[in-house]
């Protein structure tokens, strides 16, 4: 059982880990010739030049101003001296959102820590239960904890109204940033300048017609359902080929080949009806009109003609559009019970990682190992450091996991495959890194005594073995949450990447920006894993309150370390207008049922029965809370209200009257392979927009849209 002895030499290990990554950066940065690496975002923006080109030989590669060493750690009120309104111009309101989650944590946890210390720590430490107990071994860090109050006592009361004070807190810390969020969102939509995802709608499951095309299907369908709204649409292509080749220049005569039969085969698909696929981006005059088309059913059948918000063209995900609808169903049947397998059969290499991780489990397994790991050195770094780094090692490889999981599952846009990947993500690491960690403690025969016994004594089970491993996760916050968040604003591997390139393979300026990777914020992972931060801090505010000054830490180090990230490095792969952050709000609210249902399994072990029908209460009102916010703003999230667009449409009217948004939509949804070439896209009609009359290729005749059996009955066929 790890001590507080443990407990400092796992603190020891890891601050020095961060404060030799952040030294690290501090004078790596400095360098001119790592000046790509550490800013690559104003490369990008183009307001940053190289610093090697002005200089001479020797300086360009070391900076020999001994002043600016001085000021190594001035990059830290840099990161935080943007305000916030500047931050979501400079890096998108997703950044600026994903930053106040850290934020959110400072404000949620640091007055819950003032409070647990100032009431439960010294209601714990005078106790004494623990050392009236024979034969019993435990801790200083258990003695802090709930497990050092009697059976029964009167000191539980003060463990019940911290619960709801800080259930209250939560409620009140959470409805405030839902309610900022939201108003940002709907600012950030209202005064973000034009875009195409805001005039189109994506449409899927188109169905088939044996006499037109699928563009004329859609252009037939849409100029019959919205005649005075209806611009002109965009139809997906099958994503077949891969990235242009580089110019360089003894390449000439290869590249030219290539890039002649690259025409052909594109020449090819276009005049290919099998290549296009069941699925076209449609474009309205106004925001108005996309915004009504998005949000409302377009056939009485709802399998057909599905719409929906447009993906901005760079969150599009290609692979994905033509994939019918009862496919889709399918496939995320069977991905649900992919995950459901590797969630719980994943608990077995934990078990194994804590059994190793234990001494015994060691000296069992390794009995030649005794005398050096009985050694104090060894043994401290054996029980405060191996357990988080051997869970860390594990979770490494999953992200791609669930993100592969996510595609096969069909959704659209690389924002959605982020946000459900993160919700797999969260799922895995409640079940294995949070459950599984506490279950599978020192042995399998606890996991398997977990799995035989009945649901309702699970909360009992689990609350009894939370506070012996607040020791575990303290490790693992070290590791994961100090010197882990060290070593990302080192960017080791991107910088030995860069060099590797452009030492070798760069040979133009070309060459050397696309050597410069700034990369992006990876919410699949980093958002579920901040998740487990929360859950920590809210199950052990209670429990075990000395764990909260870690997670403290770990968020203010964060949001400075990320903020930096944001500003000088990360180059977001979409703009998604912080459409995550219902997910942020609801899986925290879940970590606060979670940890009022462990409480109270906890406490029922303690002889404390007047406290179970007042802790009843608690997930009730979460719940209830959970429900109100969900209706009082998660619609801002999922809509976008039609007076705003109308109030966009009218400005726009009256500013640019002359502006052409056929020329401006034109290519805003050809596939990446096409962009740099010619494209011919269908021409909307132009002298028919206001007739009734609309022109197919059916019949000979022209049919109107009663008429119009494909545009209508077929389209709304519901098979029956």
């Amino acid at each position: 059982m790890a001590t507080l002895s443990d407990i400092g030499a796992a603190a020891t290990i890891n601050l020095l880990s961060a404060i030799t990554f952040l030294v690290a950066f501090a004078i790596l940065r400095l360098q001119p010739v790592n000046d790509r690496v550490y800013f690559p975002k104003w490369y990008l923006k183009g307001t940053r030049t190289s610093p090697t080109h002005a200089r001479a030989s020797v300086s360009k590669f070391v900076n020999l101003d001994y002043t600016s060493y001085l000021r190594f750690l001035n990059w830290m009120p840099a990161a935080l001296r943007m305000p916030e309104p500047e931050l979501i111009n400079h890096a998108g309101l997703d950044s600026a959102v994903y930053i106040r989650i850290y934020l959110l944590g400072l404000k949620l946890f640091i007055p819950i820590t003032i409070l647990a210390f100032a009431v439960l720590v010294p209601v714990n430490w005078t106790g004494n239960t623990l050392e009236r107990l024979d034969d019993l071994t435990f801790s200083d860090i258990d003695k802090l904890s709930i497990s050092n109050v009697g059976s029964g006592s009167e000191r539980f009361w003060a463990h019940l109204v911290m619960a709801y004070v800080f259930s209250f807190w939560t409620f009140y810390v959470l409805y405030h940033e839902y309610k900022r969020i939201a108003y940002m969102r709907l600012h950030f939509l209202a005064s973000e300048q034009r875009r195409p995802d805001q005039y189109t709608v994506l449409v899927r499951n188109v169905p088939p017609d044996p006499d037109e095309s699928v563009s004329e299907h859609v252009e037939h369908f849409f100029c019959v359902n919205h005649p005075d709204h209806y611009l002109t649409h965009q139809t997906g292509f099958w994503a077949l080929w891969g990235k242009t080749v580089d110019a360089i220049d003894y390449y000439t005569a290869e590249i030219e080949k290539l890039s002649n039969k690259e025409a052909i085969e594109r020449e090819r698909v276009t005049s290919d009806p099998k290549a296009i696929m069941p699925a076209a981006f449609v474009s309205f005059r106004t925001r108005w009109a996309a915004a009504v088309c998005a949000q409302t059913q377009q056939s009485s059948n709802p399998t057909l003609w599905l719409t929906e918000w447009a993906p901005e063209p760079r969150d599009v995900y290609w692979s994905n559009l033509a994939i019918p609808f009862v496919e889709i169903t399918i496939r995320r049947l069977i991905m649900a019970v992919a995950v459901f397998f590797l969630t719980f059969f994943f608990m077995i290499p934990i078990a194994f990682v804590q059994s190793i991780a234990n001494l015994d489990g060691i000296e069992k397994v390794f009995p030649f190992l005794k005398p050096l790991i009985e050694k104090e050195v060894v043994k401290s770094v054996i029980q405060g450091f191996l357990p988080g780094i051997a869970l860390k090692i594990f979770l490494i490889v999953l992200p791609t996991i669930l993100m592969t999981m996510s595609k096969i599952e069909g959704y659209t846009s690389l924002s959605v495959l982020d946000r459900r990947s993160a919700a797999k993500y969260y799922l895995f690491i409640l079940v294995n890194v949070f459950l599984g960690s506490i279950v599978t403690g020192t042995a399998f025969q606890q996991l398997h005594n977990f799995i035989k016994q009945s649901a309702n004594e699970i909360p009992t089970t689990v609350g009894v073995s939370i506070p012996m491993k607040a020791t575990f996760f303290i490790t693992y916050i070290m590791v994961d949450g100090w010197a882990g968040v060290a070593g990302e604003i080192l960017r080791l591997v991107p910088l030995v990447m860069f060099h590797l390139k452009n030492t070798f393979l760069v040979k133009t300026e070309r060459d050397r920006e696309q050597a410069m990777d700034p990369g992006s914020l990876d919410f699949a992972s980093a958002e579920p894993r901040i998740q487990l931060y929360f859950l920590l801090g809210l199950v052990y505010s209670v429990v075990t309150p000395i764990l909260l000054p870690f997670i403290i830490v770990f968020f203010g180090f964060s949001y400075l370390v990320f903020r930096h990230q944001i500003i000088n490095v990360y180059n977001q792969k979409y703009e998604s207008g912080a459409a995550f952050w219902p997910d942020v709000h609801r899986r925290i609210i879940t970590g606060l049922v979670i940890a009022q249902l462990l409480l109270m399994g906890l406490m029922s072990t303690k002889g404390a029965k007047q406290s179970t029908p007042l802790l009843v209460a608690l997930p009730v009102l979460t719940v209830w809370f959970h429900k109100f916010c969900k209706g009082r703003f998660e619609a801002a999230f999922v809509r976008f209200p039609l007076q705003d667009a109308m109030v966009k449409d009218t400005l726009e009217r009256a500013t640019e009257p002359h502006f052409n948004l056929r020329s401006y939509l034109r290519d805003a949804y050809i596939h990446p392979v096409f962009k740099d070439e010619e494209f011919e896209t269908p021409p909307a009609i132009d002298e028919e927009e206001n007739n009734l009359l609309v022109p197919t290729k059916r019949t000979s005749r022209r049919s109107t849209p009663s008429q119009s059996k494909m545009g209508s009955d077929r389209g709304s066929d519901l098979g029956v």
